[in-house]
């Protein structure tokens, strides 16, 4: 819907919801039986579901008859806050457009003199506690809408840190507006992690479909890696499903994206079949590190472009690095990422033109 055509509601809309805006609701079967969820429909084609109950994540996205987001097989589960060991992480991972890794690691699981932590840490487990949700005014001609909420991972002793998430959108705006802020509410020094796993699926993804970046791209160094991340191989080009992705196979990149003048970084994918791309963009100095994850199982078929603030080598890796970080007492991050659906040739055309 063209962003002109909204302001001609007049005399023909009273409620802004048959025009877009945001329905929260509680899911009542399934695995995720209980869970608090947020359908935020832009008006635009673009609807995406916010669970509320995982960090304000966002699992199901589509535009139109299109779906973005890879979805595993179970889908929106409950939170569990208790998982924080080993592999756990995957038994509730839903896949879907945005998952949060983090707050103070992002990577495999570890135990050293640090302690134990889990794959990807906890906060995608944990429920938030809702602080407003806006909706659109026509009347007042404010087209913005968005839901703000605060997720809290503590523990007595420490480490405790916030997470106060806005999302945004924009009536006929076909943008995620992602605004975090992560605050060490401690008393002490505690490391910080962040990752957006960022996952996305068919048909979006499909044989053909472009992995649009600029910069440079190394293997991760593991066999499976080295099979796809090499000198002979497009890794560049989405993969038909493959094989030897069956079960655990799998492939991940470390890229490290080339900025515009603005220090803006620009990633997506693009479909030229389908006449859609999708673009992200975000500050470098923000997030300077960048994953490629490609899985082209049979079933279980999708690719993650990751931003971070390191690459997922877990706080054992960043601090044998040197580029672990710390937060003081009080102290804050903010990380912003914009998500945008392009479908117009001229806009796909520029996207493409600034991020390869």
């Amino acid at each position: 819907m063209a962003k002109k055509k909204l302001f001609d509601w007049q005399d023909k809309v009273g409620n802004h919801a048959q025009i877009g805006g945001i329905e929260t609701s509680v899911l009542d079967n399934g695995l995720g039986r209980g869970t608090r969820i947020a359908w935020i429909n832009t008006g635009s084609g673009l609807r995406y579901k916010v669970v509320i109950d995982r960090a304000l994540d966002v699992v199901d996205a589509f535009h139109g008859q299109h779906s973005l987001a890879w979805l595993s097989h179970a889908g929106v589960t409950a939170p569990r806050p208790d998982a924080n060991t080993g592999l756990e992480w995957l038994w509730t991972f839903p896949g879907g457009l945005l998952t949060t890794c983090g707050l103070t690691h992002a990577g495999g699981p570890e135990n050293d003199e640090f302690g134990e932590r889990g794959l990807h840490g906890r906060i995608s487990n944990l429920p938030a506690e809702v602080e407003s949700i806006v909706q659109p005014n026509l009347r007042a001609g404010k087209l913005n809408m968005s839901i703000t909420a605060v997720t809290k991972q503590s523990r007595v002793f420490g480490p405790n840190l916030e997470l106060r998430r806005t999302i945004s959108s924009t009536l006929g705006e076909a943008t995620i507006r992602i605004h975090d802020v992560v605050t060490n509410v401690s008393n002490t020094t505690t490391p910080h992690m962040l990752l957006y796993h960022c996952n996305y699926g068919w048909p979006l993804v499909d044989a053909g479909t472009e992995i649009v970046w600029k910069g440079s791209c190394r293997s991760r160094g593991l066999d499976m890696d080295n099979a796809i991340f090499n000198d002979k191989h497009d890794f560049r080009t989405c993969q038909r499903p493959m094989e030897g992705h069956r079960g655990t196979g799998e492939a991940c990149g470390f890229i490290d994206v080339t900025p515009d003048k603005d220090g803006m970084c620009t990633i997506g994918l693009h479909n030229p079949k389908l006449g859609l791309a999708v673009s992200t963009r975000y500050k470098r100095k923000q997030l300077p590190c960048l994953a490629n994850w490609q899985h082209w199982g049979p079933g279980e078929y999708v690719t993650g472009l990751e931003p971070a603030t390191n690459p997922p080598v877990g706080q054992g890796g960043a601090r044998a690095q040197k580029k672990l970080i710390h937060l003081k007492p009080g102290q804050s991050r903010t990380v912003n990422l914009e998500i945008s659906v392009l479908t117009e040739p001229q806009t796909i055309q520029k996207f493409l033109k600034a991020a390869r």
